[in-house]
């Protein structure tokens, strides 16, 4: 967050043309591939969407939370301490890869429902946000370019709570598709196919992770 000194109103308010920028950047970040909409698209084909629910509340939640711990002040805690960033990477590739493996051999829709396998739940998917590497440029992004100028605490609070509002159909609706794809993945060769995708689509995720 920047400093408090006294500015231009026009300045130190959320005005409609930044207003617009910040929601354009939400909606497009928010509904663009990511590890976040791949394992939604997967809990939707596998159980379903109100079951997937618990899961899309801790992402978009756990996101709102982590913007407004990174607009109060955590940006500058890790450009002063980069390896704590190294810490985060590595642990989010590892943990990245074991859920790749899980989706990779999940059984097809039909048998989800009878093994004991269930849909990731909300204090999992609100802590996953910590080390998902889209997460994080789209965290650092919105409270450095779409703070207003000498900001102050209720911005961050507002800028955190409206990305979070528009996370929530964007990352939604693909588990809406998914959903919609459950049917046509009964076939096991067809379900093996598409988790196997989904799976490669997670360790993909992992080279902005690796190189950033």
């Amino acid at each position: 967050m920047k400093g408090q000194t006294k500015s231009h109103p026009m300045n130190s308010s959320l005005n409609s043309n930044l207003i617009l920028a910040l929601t354009l950047f939400a909606v497009v970040s928010s509904i663009t591939p990511g590890p976040n909409n791949t394992m939604m698209l997967a809990s939707g084909v596998r159980f379903g969407l109100r079951r997937s629910l618990p899961h899309l509340a801790g992402i978009s939640l756990g996101f709102g939370f982590m913007l407004v711990v990174v607009g109060l002040g955590l940006h500058a805690v890790l450009h002063d301490y980069p390896i704590v960033l190294d810490i985060l990477r590595y642990v989010g590739s590892a943990y990245l890869l074991w859920l790749a493996y899980q989706l990779a051999t999940a059984p097809p829709p039909s048998a989800a429902t009878t093994d004991t396998a269930r849909p990731m739940g909300f204090w999992a998917a609100a802590a996953f946000q910590w080390v998902n590497p889209k997460a994080w440029v789209m965290a650092m992004t919105a409270m450095t370019t779409y703070l207003p100028e000498n900001a102050q605490s209720w911005h961050v609070l507002l800028v955190a709570a409206w990305f979070a509002l528009i996370n929530v159909p964007c990352v939604g609706a693909w588990a809406s598709f998914g959903r919609a794809m459950r049917t046509y993945l009964q076939d096991p060769l067809l379900s093996r196919i598409f988790n196997i995708t989904m799976a490669l689509a997670l360790v993909a995720s992992l080279y902005p992770m690796l190189v950033g």
